[in-house]
Parts: C-alpha cells; structure tokens; sequence
C-alpha cells in the first residue's frame, strides 16, 4: 500500500490556483443549482422524457460546432479574459430564464435559447480553464493540482443540485435558483479578475490564422493512441450510460421524493466522486492505472444498471454514487495524462477536443437517455445503457491494448 504524499497540499500555496478553483466552484455551484430547476420546470411543464434530452442536445451543439474557434481562441486569447467573459454570460443566461419564468413561459423553447447561451459560453470556458490549469503550479505539482481542482468540482456538484432542490420545492419556484446561479457567475468573474501570470509570449506560428491550425488538436489526439482510447472510452461509456436526464422521472414518477429528491439523487455521483479524488489527492495509483481505468468504466456501467432496476431510494443513491466513484478514476488518469503529454502551446486545441469528447458523452447522452425513454420507457433505456457501457469496455480492451499496458504512474503522488 503506497504512503499519503507529504505534499498532497502543496498546491494551496498557490494563490492563483485557489482563485481558479474558487471561481470554479461558484460557476459550478450555479449551474447545478440551474440544472435541477430547469430540469424539474422543463418535465413540469411537458411531462415527457424527449423534452429533457433536448435540454443536453441545446447544451451540446454550441461545444460541438465551435470548438476548432475555441481551442484556437483559448491559444490566442489570454485564457484568463476568456473566463471572465464565460463568467458574464453565464450571468446573462440565468437572467434570461430568470425572466422567461417570471413572464410565465407557455411552452419550453425561451428555455433552450438561454441553454443554447449557455452552451456558447461553456465551449469557450472549458477549454481555456482545462488549458489554464497547468499554468497555475509548477509542473511537479499538476497532478495534485487535478485531483485537488476536481475534488473541488465535485464538492460543488454535491451541493450544488440539493441546495437547487430545496430551494425550488421551499419557493415552489426556479426563480430564486435562477437568481442565485446568476450572483454566483458573477462571483466567479470576479475571483478570475484576481487571477495574475506573467505574460508569455506566444509563437509567431500562434498569431496566424490557418485553417490547418485548428486541427492540429484532433490529429495531436489521433497519433496517441492512449489518449484516443481513453477519451473515445469516456465519449461511448458515458454517453449510453449517463442516466442524468432522466433523474426528474425517476424523482417524480418512479421514486416518487419531489424536487428535494431531484437535487439528492444529482448530488449522490458527486459525493462518490469527491470521496475518491480525495483518496487519489494523497495516494497513487500505482503503475497500472489503465487497467484501473477500465475496470471503473466496467464498474460505472454495473452501477448504471443497479440504478435502473432500483425501486428503494437508499440503493438508487447508493448506485449513482459508485457512478460518480468510477468515474473519477478516469477523469484523473485522463486528465492528467492529457495534459502533461501536450505542449503549452497546444493545450487549448487539444483541451477543446477533450471537451468535444466529453460534451458528447454528457450532453448528447442526455439527449440519447431522453429518445430511447421515449421509445422504450425511462426504466429500460437506463438499463440498455449501463450495459451498452459494458460492451464498450469490453470492445475498447480489444482496440486499444495501449490502455490496459500503459504503467505510467498517476495520481498526487505520482512522479511527473
């Protein structure tokens, strides 16, 4: 068993890290909150499951067409202005929900036209902070740097939906939800204000503008096969077994606990999430960690499928937290070995094919939850994903052997 790392912390000393993460757990505090209140407003107001995958579709699209623009922008651009701005749209499209709710909406579209802002503004922001990142510690320290940033993630991503919960069942309204996700971006804008790197002076190559530019990123992926693999994996396992949108069913129709229970049961993969980066935050994990990595991708879809065929609130909650638990190890390893093996001047490229990959496995799976509930029943097309996301694992072994062989170490303690 591998020692507790003595600088697991270190990274604290970095004032600008914990601005990053700050203003990240303010942004990702909102849009759980939102997500819970728009998910609950979308099923009151048309009680079917298709309309709550469209909620990912509108979230996905404006990543997946914009995200050669946005890989070269965060390249460009200082990543630091680029948040700021995110963080003011963000702002402005909880504003807007805010107000399409205060007039009444008749029907869910005003809804999609504030996610679709939303979405344009995660496309810029998520390649520019995952490209930010490794600029904030000394090399040295990256991998507490990801452990510790996505402990703070999903620190938020527990409170985050059970505090949108009880606020819209206590209010009976999104309104309050809606308002508070707006402070909170704007919070965030301000904690990146404080946010203060030496300038770096970019390569001539970086100020031209060439079609060819933007691809660099894909081809940069398509030549490691590890990291092809391992994102190709999260894209397919996550996407069929993401179980996500259909929670308001489950929380209305299937558990029958309400709004409150909505924001518990979104809550539950955070808190499994968070107990295990905390865990990898101090110890390693060892020199076999894709291997690892596969057996949690294996473990997700087992849990997905306990989850579906689950009709006690105790082993839902149970089930959605080893989901958040597995996936973890493999935001980590993905994480980690991404970003160390691209070269700074290529983090925003490849970043944002990173979340290209991940947006298709969260976003779009929420839309593939939402037609196969549809056409099958909510119940059915959880279990159909967990074990389409076993398949996958099992194919993926088979495609990419670089993942069970690859022996680098990663975690806090790992030696970069």
């Amino acid at each position: 068993m591998a020692t507790a790392s003595p600088d697991a912390r270190v990274v604290f000393r970095y004032p600008n890290f914990l601005y990053h993460s700050g203003a990240r757990v303010l942004s990702v505090l909102g849009s759980e909150m939102q997500a819970v209140a728009v998910g609950w407003q979308i099923f009151g107001l048309t009680h079917r499951p298709l309309d709550l995958g469209l909620v990912g579709l509108a979230q996905f699209l404006p990543p997946v067409l914009l995200f050669t623009v946005a890989g070269n922008t965060a390249d460009r651009v200082p990543r630091q202005r680029i948040l700021q701005i995110a963080m003011g749209v963000y702002a402005l499209a909880s504003a807007l929900l805010f107000g399409f709710t205060l007039r009444g909406p008749a029907s869910v579209y005003p809804i999609y036209l504030a996610l679709l802002l939303n979405g344009t503004a995660r496309a810029f922001s998520q390649p520019a902070s995952q490209a930010l990142l490794p600029t904030l510690v000394a090399e040295e320290h990256f991998p507490q740097a990801v452990a510790w940033g996505s402990s703070c993630f999903r620190t938020a991503t527990i409170f985050g939906p059970v505090a949108g919960g009880l606020l819209y069942g206590i209010s009976g309204s999104p309104l309050p939800v809606y308002g508070l996700a707006a402070l909170f971006s704007l919070g965030a804008l301000a904690l990146y204000a404080r946010i203060h790197l030496p300038r770096v002076a970019r390569p001539d190559t970086m100020r031209r503008r060439s079609g060819a530019m933007v691809f660099e990123g894909l081809r940069y992926v398509w030549r490691d096969k590890f990291v092809l693999g391992a994102l190709s994996l999260d894209l397919f396992a996550v996407l069929l077994g993401g179980a996500t949108a259909l929670l308001p069913v489950y929380a209305s129709d299937i558990l029958h606990v309400g709004a409150g229970g909505l924001g518990i049961l979104r809550s539950a993969p955070g808190l499994g999430a968070i107990l295990t980066a905390l865990a990898l935050a101090h110890r390693p994990l060892g020199k076999r960690q894709g291997a690892i990595m596969l057996w949690c991708v294996f473990g997700f879809g087992v849990a997905t499928v306990v989850f579906g065929v689950s009709r006690n609130l105790a082993l839902s909650l149970i089930a959605l937290a080893l989901t958040g638990a597995f996936d973890m190890v493999s935001v980590v390893v993905r994480s980690t070995m991404v970003q160390l093996r691209t070269p700074d001047s290529m983090r925003g490229r490849v970043s944002a094919v990173n979340m290209v990959f991940i947006g298709a496995s969260n976003e779009v799976g929420q839309f593939e939850s939402g037609v196969t509930a549809q056409w099958f029943g909510s119940v059915p097309a959880v279990i159909l994903g967990g074990i389409g996301t076993i398949a996958v694992v099992a194919v993926w072994t088979w495609l990419f052997p670089q993942l069970r062989e690859v022996r680098e170490k990663v975690g806090a303690a790992a030696d970069v």
